[in-house]
């Protein structure tokens, strides 16, 4: 057998690179784990394609059966949601909120997010998208309904809460909280519940209800998907209100009755004579009889009492449709998925939840610290060049996860640790530089440290590049249309920062923080009026910094209009700007103009449209300096840009070019030569 120290260094390397593919390819096959595409969900799974499948099925069918409800034809949803199903108890109790120490002990939990939703399912469970129903709900009507009353939000939860469903059929209309008297062990013994609290039924059984007035004017705070229990009478009475308002079809008149109250401030009494065509006393008379009329919730509400009545507490519910939802199953994709990256976002679904927090942080910076094997970097190296076995080693790795990179920077940009937040975007990027959630978190990271340091946002093309690539992956995410707005009145467009706010609140028209930048930016395009108007509206807020913040503004509009200046903008003019991760858009220019005077002087004038690329670089050549060429990767895409003077290239990032930069991501500007090559313009270096 010949000596391994005979065979040539290039050989082994691809003897090496083959084995290592081999082994990849083997723990991807073997992975439990896949994930599953349907037209609006990702299902992250280990229960196997038929169950995930099914997961988004169900999902896909109670979304229609919420349009339905509505009466949309479309629903919004600003922002991408991922459900994760475990196919046993035990991953998911590790995954789930504690109450008094214990995991809760639903089949489902949501976790709401500035960027994304997740949802959370024990598959072990029979039905446990129900779980989350109510929470699904107050998700759908949050992106597609303006600002109601909490007994709006919270009848149509419960309302919702109640759906069954399979492939032919589905029921609504029963009562969300009704529990059995008796619970059954492993072993089928029952026993009875002592404590079983009251059902939506019982409650409304009694002689007293809330006055209709009181009801619709009671104060309840739906935006924050923090609630307590549903056991009280303002639940039971808002999920009988709005199953009357749903079977009558005076959704509607609902829509009429908000605007009156919310926007016309017509006093609840004559709103709901002007919106309902009759009293508050005789709505009330009428929600009270329609409950009376649905025997099946006492049919139901009987039979919970009995022994043996977990298996009857499925009585037919009040209202049975046939299938209306026709998702098309072919247009569901599966695909496998490696332990690591499942892992990786079952830790960052952790990471959100507060008693979870340092544990989920804890597995994602390990799996951030585990080597990885690249492949492709054992020939990103210049062929014509010798193989420096100290710099390049034959099994390159690059550290980590990229979701738990990606996972991580998040967390550091909500902790404001912007510099930390960096470093794992750049982790991220030369793992996978075409992840748009990195595109997306480099642009809120630019945003939150101009806003931080009272300065202008630096890599503010960039940054609008970024954005745009943003929603043409996800159409409706309302944050990055609003972060574009604010791009957009930056670099001074004020007709692109409207159509893009405009966007952000059809979104998610119940943010008003986007309704108050609105009014930012008719200000200043100086259209006063639409200003007041809106700021008008969120002075009587809810939300309290909302409404000093559209208070103080409409103090300091007058002068502003008066002397074309804000008090604002005077105060920022006197903040010095502050060193940034990224380069000043000013100097950004500068530079660009110097570069390209020096190419007129020299009697050329260059036509090619410049392009921009977000990839990894992997070696520079200063050989024939001070000219230099930058090999720089972006997927399969492999490029050769040459700048004549590494001493003038505008930099952003970085204060001096370094001939020694490896394995940094970066962001060119370059002028296109060939198909792999090019002339620099800028590079920015992360």
């Amino acid at each position: 057998m010949a000596s391994i120290r005979a065979i040539p260094t290039s050989l082994l390397s691809t003897m090496l690179l083959a084995l290592l593919l081999a082994a990849s390819a083997r723990a991807a096959e073997q992975s439990p784990w896949r994930e599953i595409h349907s037209t609006h969900y990702t299902v992250i799974t280990d229960a196997g394609e038929k169950r995930g499948t099914e997961v988004a099925l169900r999902f896909e069918q109670m979304r229609s059966v919420f349009a339905t409800l509505l009466m949309r034809d479309r629903l919004n949803e600003s922002e991408p949601l991922t459900i994760l199903a475990f196919k046993n108890d035990k991953n998911y109790y590790q995954s789930a909120p504690l109450r008094q120490g214990q995991p809760i002990d639903a089949a489902g939990f949501f976790v709401p997010g500035e960027d994304q939703n997740f949802i959370v399912l024990n598959l072990f469970e029979p039905e446990s998208w129900r779980a989350v129903a109510h929470d699904f709900a107050h998700m759908l009507v949050n992106n597609n309904y303006p600002p109601a009353a909490g007994w709006f939000d919270e009848g149509l939860a419960e309302y919702f809460s109640s759906i069954r469903l399979d492939d032919k059929k589905y029921e609504i209309g029963g009562d969300p909280e009704l529990q059995s008297a008796y619970t059954q062990d492993l072993l089928q013994n029952q026993q009875e519940v002592r404590s079983l609290p009251k059902s939506l039924t019982e409650f409304l059984s009694g002689q007293v209800w809330l006055t209709l007035p009181d009801l619709f004017t009671m104060k309840h705070d739906t935006s924050s998907y923090i609630e307590g229990t549903h056991h009280t009478l303002f639940y039971a009475q808002s999920w009988m209100v709005m199953h009357y308002l749903i079977h009558e079809k005076k959704l509607q008149e609902a829509g009429t009755y908000f605007d009156l109250v919310e926007i016309q401030h017509v006093p609840v009494e004559d709103a709901i004579q002007k919106a309902y065509g009759m009293s508050s006393t005789q709505f009330d008379q009428a929600a009270k009889d329609y409950f009376h009329s649905l025997t099946p919730l006492f049919v139901a509400l009987d039979a919970s009492r009995q022994p043996d009545s977990q298996s009857q507490l499925t009585p037919p519910q009040p209202y049975q449709f046939p299938e209306i939802v026709h998702t098309d199953t072919r247009v569901i994709t599966s695909k496998v998925i490696t332990e690591n990256d499942a892992r990786a976002i079952a830790a960052e679904v952790k990471s959100r939840v507060p008693e979870r927090r340092d544990v989920g942080l804890q597995e994602l910076q390990a799996l951030a610290a585990t080597p990885e094997p690249v492949p492709e970097k054992l020939f990103s190296r210049d062929k014509d060049k010798e193989r420096d076995d100290k710099k390049n080693p034959l099994l390159v790795t690059s550290v980590g996860n990229e979701i738990a990179h990606r996972a991580l920077a998040w967390d550091h940009l909500q902790r404001k640790e912007f510099d930390a937040a960096a470093e794992e975007l750049s982790n991220a990027a030369g793992l996978k530089p075409d992840d748009p959630w990195i595109r997306y978190y480099s642009s809120v990271l630019k945003y939150r440290v101009a806003q931080s340091k009272h300065a202008d946002i630096v890599g503010l093309p960039n940054m609008m590049v970024d954005l745009r690539a943003t929603v043409e992956w996800y159409p409706e995410f309302a944050n990055a249309y609003d972060l574009l707005a604010t791009a957009h009145m930056k670099g001074g467009g004020p007709v692109a920062a409207m159509q893009a706010e405009h966007a952000a609140i059809r979104l998610s028209p119940r943010n008003q923080q986007y309704v108050y930048n609105m009014a930012e930016i008719y200000i200043a395009d100086k259209k006063w009026d639409a200003a007041v108007t809106l700021l008008q509206r969120l002075k009587a807020s809810n939300n309290p910094e909302i409404a000093t913040a559209a208070r103080d503004r409409l103090g300091t509009m007058p002068n502003e209009e008066k002397y074309g200046i804000s008090a604002a903008a005077v105060a920022n003019q006197k903040v010095a700007a502050q060193p940034s991760p990224f380069d000043v858009l000013e100097q950004d220019a500068a530079k660009r103009a110097a570069a390209q005077k020096a190419g007129q002087s020299s009697g050329t004038v260059d036509k090619r449209p410049a392009k921009f690329l977000q990839g990894r670089l992997v070696d520079v050549d200063c050989s024939q300096s001070p000219a230099a060429v930058l090999t720089v990767r972006s997927g399969e895409v492999v490029l050769k840009l040459r700048t004549a003077d590494y001493k003038s290239l505008p930099l952003i990032g970085a204060e001096k070019f370094s001939c020694e930069w490896n394995d940094r991501a970066v962001s060119v500007n370059y002028k296109p030569g060939g198909a792999s090559d090019g002339d620099l313009l800028s590079v920015e270096v992360r």
